[in-house]
């Protein structure tokens, strides 16, 4: 079996300053398609000599300033990335988005709390450039054979 290659430098195109266009559904896994568009910023920083990083977002949503932190730590020897998220929201961390990149796309996964009950969550990161790049999460009710995207973000760099 090839080795698989070290992938603790996927995430360094996010690093820097972040503007990013959002749309998060109104409400998620009733058929809504009544979107909430906001924008953000964000501000990524290596952490760990690099095997993670950090990143302090702030939301300006129709119902006041959002904040949140993400936590990302690369494990070298499963070749995979835990992504942690908390916000003031809901005070607490949530479950680690578990996956990697292939061919510059970055797939994670996790089951993770919501309204009562579980439900299968996924990221989808990607970028083109160094100035670009997009994330997405979607839930899924039957174990992932169908998907309702819930939130995007279209991030472009300041500065």
């Amino acid at each position: 079996m090839p080795d698989e290659r070290d992938g603790r430098n996927d995430f360094d195109f996010f690093i820097g300053k972040w503007k990013g266009h959002n749309r998060r559904l109104r409400e998620r896994l009733k058929g809504s398609t009544d979107w909430e568009v906001f924008e953000g910023h964000s501000v990524v920083h290596k952490i760990l000599g690099g095997i993670g990083n950090f990143d302090e977002v702030t939301f300006q949503r129709e119902g006041g300033q959002g904040q949140g932190v993400t936590l990302r730590l690369y494990n070298p020897e499963s070749h995979e990335w835990s992504i942690y998220w908390a916000s003031n929201s809901g005070g607490s961390i949530f479950p680690p988005m578990i996956g990697k990149f292939e061919n510059g796309r970055g797939l994670f996964y996790a089951h993770e709390p919501y309204e009562g009950r579980h439900v299968y969550s996924r990221f989808i990161w990607t970028h083109e450039g160094e100035n670009q790049c997009r994330w997405e999460q979607a839930f899924s009710t039957d174990g992932g054979q169908t998907w309702e995207t819930n939130w995007t973000a279209d991030f472009t760099r300041e500065g």
